[in-house]
């Protein structure tokens, strides 16, 4: 089974897709399918750097590998180099599938606009922007969570009681007023926040591979044949998925962004390997400084896997400066909570636009140019979402982020096996196009597909994550339930927005909703 940091409020190992959909008539040609304009956003605001900056904060890399390499390394051992490197091999197939769609259909509902093209209205909203928005709203909530008990602690408060969930939601209201003012704003300030977390890790790792007795770096470490069986192997994999996921978030970002059609595509693939490098780079160190020993900092010791860093920062850096990678893991939740924010709020924007959700959403700030009601709306609800879950249990909320595995490898799943069927007519067009938007993201959806298998079936056993109900895993039914209940609110609203659900296909190339 496997095993996830619940104590910090992660979200899980990362999985796929179902079947594909029955076959659906060829899609036209990329002229035939224009970008959507009028919604209203700030056309041209960030470049390729601010796009960079905007998916690496979104998977805020200091926090995800925090929680995250000491679980890797109870499993593999010093093999976890090479489970990163496995992990990351899915998520960058995928994001070749995603840079390609973009290509095709730059419009900021991504995900949505790209599976209903291919697999029709149905699957579109549901896997396309119901499984999206839910699964980052429960990330909200984690990150909110997170980041507030980490303010706590550098002030010295203890992170207990209704501090946390009060804190949590003020962290809530700053990020949404940062997001409301703009693109712009957002971008300087993520800036200044990915900048401490890249530094606070480099800083770290090069003080580790420093100290006198660290093991020297080995590429055996990076050698995928050193594991024993299939199910370590396995189970390192999909721990590892987690810490890739979010990237994908500065792509609703493609409307605001110079050469929209192509920036967002290259700034997905940078982000993905800069992401590979940051998360190799403190690997090493943390095992040549720590090892893979059950006692004292050994990565291999329990007690020290739900916060890596935590109990390496302080014998690496010393008191102090072990003081400044708390900081950094707290701002790289407030860093992603803001993006977060971001990605929500365009999303619903676009499938309010093409008539697939009420008109509301559609509202743009006359002088910010931002979805100001989606983006006050998703702050709103990821702040109700978490005081009503804290309010029922803190178990229970454990168990709702770690469901969050199953949503990502719904969409990601289902976008990788969109951009195939989108482009088979003309995959045989040239081996470009049978390479990036055949082969790579059939492989990138396969493999999705298997990890999604792999993590229902770990999370179906009563004794994974902290509840059960009559013998079947909470947070599997967590999981399945979020995306059964999609099924059912998007049965209820086909009645209201007919014209969507009518015209099929062809219903998201062009806008049924425009700004006022």
């Amino acid at each position: 089974m496997t095993t996830n940091p619940t104590d910090t409020g992660p979200r899980p190992d990362m999985p796929p897709a179902g079947p594909v959909p029955p076959a659906v008539p060829a899609a036209p040609a990329a002229s035939a399918v224009p970008a959507p304009a009028g919604k209203g956003l700030r056309g041209g605001s960030v470049g390729l750097l601010a796009s960079v900056a905007l998916g690496l904060s979104s998977v805020a890399p200091a926090y995800s590998i925090a929680v995250t390499l000491g679980f890797v390394t109870l499993v593999a051992g010093h093999l976890a180099p090479a489970a990163l490197l496995l992990g990351f091999v899915p998520i960058l197939l995928t994001a070749f599938a995603f840079r390609e769609l973009n290509r095709e259909m730059p419009d900021c509902g991504t995900t949505f606009v790209w599976t209903t093209r291919a697999f029709g209205p149905l699957t579109g909203w549901l896997a396309g922007g119901w499984v999206v928005q839910i699964a980052t709203l429960l990330a909200m909530t984690a990150l909110s969570q997170v980041g507030a008990g980490y303010l706590l602690g550098l002030v010295g408060l203890h992170a207990h009681g209704p501090a946390v969930p009060v804190t949590a939601v003020l962290l809530l209201a700053a990020v949404t007023a940062v997001a409301h003012r703009g693109l712009q704003l957002a971008a300087s300030v993520q800036y200044v926040l990915l900048g401490l977390q890249l530094l606070a890790l480099l800083a770290f790792g090069v003080a580790a591979l420093a100290r006198h007795g660290a093991e020297p770096v080995s590429v055996a470490w990076l050698d995928p044949t050193g594991f024993t069986g299939f199910g370590p192997f396995a189970e390192a994999v999909l721990l590892c998925l987690f810490i890739y996921w979010g990237w994908d978030a500065l792509i609703t970002a493609n409307e605001e962004t110079r050469d929209g059609d192509r920036i967002p595509g290259q700034a997905a693939i940078i982000s993905t390997v800069v992401l590979l490098a940051t998360y190799l780079f403190t690997a090493f160190a943390a095992i040549g400084f720590a090892g893979t020993g059950t006692a004292g900092v050994g990565l291999g010791n329990p007690d020290n896997a739900a916060d890596i860093l935590a109990s390496l920062a302080p014998p690496v850096l010393g008191t102090a400066l072990a003081k400044v990678m708390q900081l950094a893991v707290c701002v790289s939740a407030v860093s992603a909570l803001l993006t977060c924010l971001v990605g929500s709020s365009r999303g619903t924007l676009s499938m309010a636009a093409h008539g697939a959700l009420p008109r509301a959403f559609t509202r743009i700030h006359p002088r910010h140019r931002t979805p100001g009601f989606g983006t006050v709306f998703f702050g709103a609800a990821a702040a109700v979402l978490l005081v009503l879950l804290t309010a029922v249990s803190d178990r229970f909320l454990g168990d709702a982020i770690l469901c969050i595995g199953l949503l990502i490898a719904c969409y990601y799943g289902t976008t990788a096996l969109a951009c195939v069927w989108y482009f088979r007519k003309r995959l045989r067009d040239s081996p470009r196009d049978l390479l990036l938007r055949g082969v790579l993201p059939l492989l990138g959806g396969l493999m999705m597909l298997a990890a999604f298998a792999r993590s229902a079936y770990d999370m179906e056993d009563p004794a994974y994550g902290s509840t059960s109900f009559h013998g079947v895993g909470g947070v599997f039914l967590l999981g399945a339930g979020s995306i059964a209940l999609g099924a059912l609110v998007m049965l209820t609203v086909r009645a209201r927005f007919r014209r969507f659900f009518r015209e099929g296909r062809t219903a998201v190339t062009e806008l049924t909703v425009t700004e006022d």
